[in-house]
């Protein structure tokens, strides 16, 4: 028998409240300036580039090392190979779903607004669900016949928990498990701090290489900054004495984080608004760029540390509406930016004004969401499993339900 997983309040709260960011932050790219979203308004603002920035130097971070967290937690106590089954189940199975029936709005919408689909829905959808490829330019992803666009977590998230208990004979080898205590021993700000040098090499060597594809192969910048994350959160994730020695940190981490996100902003708004002319003689000769990814990579590194440290201190408590928001996570990801294009489609026609039109897409995405879970997805049997969602309990009702384990681990 596995043993009981030990709630985590804060990892589950810390876990909504990062998806509820992703929301807003794919909404905000129907917005950007110079957007390579699926579907673009053209009501655009340039302050939401700097808006962006500040979430998203850590927002998929922090999803990993708290799917990492997850795992470390569940896996306590039960058999590797059954439980990459029942994982494999709970992700590959909303992922090609998804793929098929739910992401697909996303590139018929794309194609019509960029003129290169010109069919109704359902011959777009025969033609889509034949999987054959694309003219190139069709919408994102065309020319592989399909598309995952923001379900590519799921594939990387499989593939990382993969890996992972596949080196689980190792990892709970004595000089491992010693090398790991030691490694999280709270030993300090500087030593909490010190795997920012490593995402700071990464910046340097690696991701001029090997831009962001979210392809899966391929794509080693953002494997060598998202894997070492998750695997951080299964070092961590029991570890008492690294919760509370990262707790008494928090202030001076949040601190570190403001001023290294200042530092990067004001650096990239120099370098937009600043004429080469008018830069001292002197400070042409500082390598900005190399302190700027360098204050980039510290400003990930600490922020993470720091809603980690925050969250435990304030959101480590039974809340009464968490335990609805944890189940209904995994449906709206895998529902909201279709919600999004779909609703920006509709809209974006209508010319109804800088404000009002992303607070109806807004709306729209969260309302959509909440009524098809509530009244069609956690209801019907069949549809459960396709969004991530485990089997009632025999006798127990739809009301508001228990404190589940992690659901997108």
């Amino acid at each position: 028998m596995p043993h009981p997983i030990p709630r985590r309040h804060d990892i589950d709260a810390l876990r909504v409240i990062a998806f509820a960011i992703l929301i807003l932050y794919h909404v905000s790219g129907v917005y950007q300036v110079d957007s390579d979203f699926h579907i673009v308004s053209s009501y655009q603002n340039g302050w939401l580039e700097y808006v962006r920035i500040v979430f998203n130097r850590w927002r998929m971070p922090l999803i990993f090392a708290i799917s990492g967290i997850a795992l470390g937690l569940a896996l306590r106590g039960r058999n590797p190979r059954s439980f990459m089954l029942a994982r494999t189940w709970r992700l590959l199975v909303p992922l090609v779903f998804g793929m098929l029936f739910v992401v697909s709005v996303q590139a018929y919408c794309e194609g019509v607004s960029k003129g290169t689909i010109e069919t109704g829905y359902g011959a777009f959808m025969w033609r889509y669900l034949q999987l054959r490829p694309w003219p190139a330019g069709t919408f994102s992803g065309s020319t592989h016949g399909i598309t995952w666009n923001h379900l590519w977590y799921l594939a990387y998230l499989w593939m990382y928990t993969l890996v992972l208990l596949a080196l689980m004979p190792l990892l709970r080898s004595a000089p491992v498990q010693r090398a790991i205590i030691w490694l999280v021993c709270p030993r300090g700000l500087v030593w909490l701090l010190m795997p920012a040098v490593m995402f700071f090499a990464l910046l340097v060597l690696l991701k001029p290489h090997f831009p962001e594809t979210h392809a899966l192969v391929g794509d080693w910048y953002l494997h060598a900054e998202y894997f070492p994350v998750f695997v951080f959160g299964f070092a961590v994730a029991d570890n008492a004495a690294f919760w509370t020695g990262l707790t008494r940190l928090r202030k001076p981490l949040l601190a570190i984080a403001l001023g290294c996100i200042l530092v990067e902003l004001s650096l990239k708004a120099a370098g937009q608004y600043v004429s080469p002319g008018d830069i001292p003689l002197w400070a042409q000769h500082v390598p900005w760029g190399t302190i700027e990814r360098a204050a980039r990579a510290l400003y990930m590194w600490s922020a993470l540390l720091a809603i980690f440290a925050w969250g435990h201190a304030e959101l480590n408590r039974p809340m009464r509406w968490l335990p609805y928001a944890t189940e209904a996570v995994y449906p709206w990801y895998i529902l909201h930016q279709s919600l999004i294009v779909l609703a920006a489609y509709w809209l974006i026609p209508l010319r109804i004004g800088p404000l009002l039109e992303p607070a109806l897409v807004i709306l729209l995405t969260v309302a959509g969401c909440a009524l098809l879970h509530e009244l069609v997805i956690r209801r019907v049997t069949l549809l459960r499993p396709l969004f991530g969602l485990g089997p009632v309990p025999r006798g127990a009702g739809l009301g508001r339900p228990k404190a589940a384990p992690l659901q997108i681990d």
